[in-house]
């Protein structure tokens, strides 16, 4: 099965040559969506000839980045496409281990998460990205019977046929919101694998008004109640008596 690796960047000059050196110690398809970045990187992108390159000429944000990665796969002949930051949050030696999880061709999605296993090493993620998590995994799990640990994580493997058929459209942060809904009412399997939980930098901010962790909670739930109603689900009211949870003491929860 042929698997593209797509990583959105946006200002990641710092990063970007050693993550895709790093990439390619275990594969060549790769390609990068540079989000109209403003530090140089889309030109040192440009420069290559080791990578597929998309180039934003206005910033869209994350979701239309991995969205407009899915469309490039299906256009290529890719059945498969791995997602994965830029900024060293997710390390490339794991690709291996999701290409096994590939061939076994037993998912629809293979989604990586932070919580499924308590790891040493692991970092502690900032206080509001915990909490977020847990509040809406906490949710998403209650509204279609699942039991995922990390909803947010963007290192996935994603067979690229099934995500066509979801006719994806959120361009921001809160892209996650609309692809669960759909994974659901399409009926897609997800299995989770354990990565490790890195932040090299806590405090990267989202920009804007999504640096308040309840503005962002609050336009998450916004996008997740819309995309329930889009498909009738019962639990649609319900998301308006979601708030943040209580911190908790230990962080072997699903968090940020």
């Amino acid at each position: 099965m042929r698997t593209l690796i797509a990583i959105p960047v946006f200002n990641e000059r710092k990063y970007v040559d050693r993550v895709l050196r790093r990439v390619h110690d275990f594969h060549d398809q790769i390609l990068c969506v540079d989000d109209c970045s403003t530090d140089g990187t889309g030109d040192l992108l440009a420069q290559r000839k080791d990578i597929h390159l998309i180039r934003h000429e206005r910033n869209m944000g994350y979701g239309r980045s991995i969205i407009d990665s899915f469309d490039f796969a299906a256009a290529n002949g890719f059945d498969w496409i791995i997602t994965m930051d830029c900024d060293e949050q997710h390390e490339p030696e794991m690709l291996p281990t999701f290409l096994r999880e590939i061939e076994k061709d037993a998912s629809d999605i293979i989604s990586g998460s932070r919580y499924t296993h308590v790891n040493a090493q692991d970092d502690i993620a900032p206080g509001d990205r915990q909490l977020i998590n847990r509040t809406i995994t906490a949710a998403v799990n209650d509204l279609f019977g699942w039991e995922l640990t990390d909803t947010f994580c963007g290192f996935k493997a994603h067979r690229v046929s099934a995500m066509q058929k979801l006719k994806l459209d959120e361009p921001g942060y809160a892209f996650p919101l609309q692809l669960w809904p759909r994974v659901y009412a399409a009926g897609l399997t997800v299995t989770e694998i354990p990565v490790r939980r890195i932040y090299n930098d806590p405090n990267r901010t989202f920009g804007g008004t999504l640096d308040d962790a309840k503005i962002r909670l609050r336009h998450y739930l916004d996008v997740l109640k819309t995309e329930l109603t889009r498909i009738n689900h019962e639990g649609a009211s319900s998301v308006d008596l979601i708030t943040l949870d209580e911190p908790q003491a230990c962080c072997d929860c699903s968090c940020g």
